[in-house]
């Protein structure tokens, strides 16, 4: 009778660990989705940025080939 009691406890402990297991694994993949979403938005923003600068480059240099031409 003993053994049978202690097999339910153990099997209870095993359950309350699955348990606990599979809300950390929710939470988990909760975290890494709002992860991806931050580095999805930082990528959009780095795009937006590069973009940025390669306008004001082109905008610089067809200044400078304007002064260049106002030289010549």
């Amino acid at each position: 009778m003993e053994s049978l009691k202690d097999l339910e406890t153990q099997i209870s402990g095993a359950i309350e660990k699955i348990r606990l297991l599979k809300d950390a694994k929710v939470s988990l993949e909760r975290r890494v989705s709002e992860l991806e979403s931050q580095i999805d938005k930082k990528n959009e923003e780095l795009l937006r940025i590069t973009s940025e600068k390669n306008s004001i480059r082109d905008q610089i240099e067809g200044l400078l080939n304007e002064l260049q031409n106002l030289e010549s």
